[in-house]
C-alpha cells in the first residue's frame, strides 16, 4: 500500500507474472502535453506529475506519439526529482508521424524502427532503461515475432524490463507471448467500451498477463460533471450525481473481472 500526503492510500498489484508491480491506479500522462486539449504550461504539468507522486501513484504512462515526443521530454525532467526506485514508467512506439503532422499517421513495427524508439525514449527521458516498453499499435505489414524478437533482445540488454501491447488481437497476443513473456497489454475498457471482455480478458487471465485499462471512465464522461450537466432536468440521476449507477455497475464488472471497484465515500 502507498500511502500520500492526504492520507489516501493506493493499493499495489502485480502485472503479468514477471514480478512488475505498479500503483494500482496509474496516471496517464497524455494530456498533459494536448490531445484532446490544449498542453498545459510545463511548471504546472510538473507540479501534478509531482502531486500524483506525492499522494501515492507511483505508475506513469507516457508515449513518444504524445506531443508528438513532448510528453516523455516533460515526464523526465519531473523523474530526476522523484527516486528512480520507486517509479514505474511505461511508455510506447510504434505511431510516427510524417512531418509532425497528426493527420499523416503510420505505424510501424520494424526492428530498425524498434530499436531507434527505444533509444530516442530513454533519451528523452533521461533514463537508463524503461519499465514497461508497449508497442503502440501493431504494424500488421511486420510479423509480431519480428518486432517481439527485436524487444526481446532490448530486455536482454537492459534497456527494458518488460514487454506490453496496445490495442492487439488475442491471435497477435498469442503470438507475441509466444516469442516472450507479454507483461501487459492496454485496451480501452470501461462500462460503455467492452468489446475485450469475449476474447481478450478469457485470453489473458489464461497467460497471466495484465490487462491496463485506458480510458476506464470513458473519457471522462463518467466523471461527473460532463455527464450531470447533460442529462434531463427531471431525471433522478441528477439526485445522486450518478454515483450509485456507476457504482453498481462497476461492482458488477468487479464480480466478472475480478477487478477492483473504486468505494464512493460521499
Amino acid at each position: 500500500m502507498s500511502q500520500g500526503n492526504h492520507g489516501v492510500e493506493i493499493p499495489r498489484v502485480k502485472l503479468g507474472t514477471q514480478g512488475l508491480e505498479v500503483s494500482k491506479l496509474g496516471f496517464g500522462c497524455m494530456g498533459l502535453t494536448g490531445m484532446y486539449n490544449a498542453p498545459v504550461p510545463e511548471d504546472l504539468g510538473i507540479s501534478i506529475i509531482k502531486e500524483a507522486f506525492n499522494n501515492g501513484i507511483t505508475f506513469f504512462d507516457t508515449s513518444d506519439a504524445y506531443g508528438p515526443y513532448t510528453n516523455e521530454t516533460l515526464l523526465g525532467k519531473v523523474l530526476k526529482q522523484l527516486p528512480r526506485e520507486k517509479v514505474q514508467v511505461a511508455t510506447k512506439f510504434g505511431i510516427t508521424f510524417d512531418n509532425f503532422n497528426p493527420k499523416e499517421v503510420k505505424i510501424r513495427g520494424d526492428p530498425a524502427y524498434v530499436r531507434a524508439c527505444c533509444e530516442a525514449s530513454l533519451k528523452r527521458l533521461d533514463l537508463d532503461y524503461i519499465d514497461l516498453y508497449y508497442q503502440h499499435r501493431v504494424d500488421t505489414s511486420v510479423p509480431i515475432e519480428e518486432t517481439m524478437g527485436e524487444l526481446k533482445k532490448l530486455v536482454e540488454e537492459g534497456k527494458i524490463k518488460h514487454i506490453g501491447l496496445s490495442e492487439a488481437s488475442s491471435d497477435t497476443i498469442k503470438r507475441a507471448h509466444a516469442v516472450h513473456p507479454i507483461t501487459a497489454v492496454q485496451m480501452e475498457w470501461s462500462i460503455w467500451t467492452r468489446d475485450i471482455e469475449p476474447e481478450i480478458v478469457p485470453l489473458c487471465r489464461k497467460l497471466g498477463i495484465a490487462i491496463v485499462a485506458y480510458s476506464p471512465i470513458g473519457r471522462g464522461f463518467f466523471g461527473g460533471k460532463g455527464i450531470t450537466e447533460s442529462l434531463p432536468s427531471e431525471t433522478v440521476l441528477l439526485c445522486c450525481g450518478c454515483r450509485g449507477c456507476i457504482q453498481g455497475s462497476l461492482k458488477k464488472v468487479k464480480r466478472r473481472t475480478e477487478c477492483s471497484t473504486p468505494e464512493s465515500r460521499s
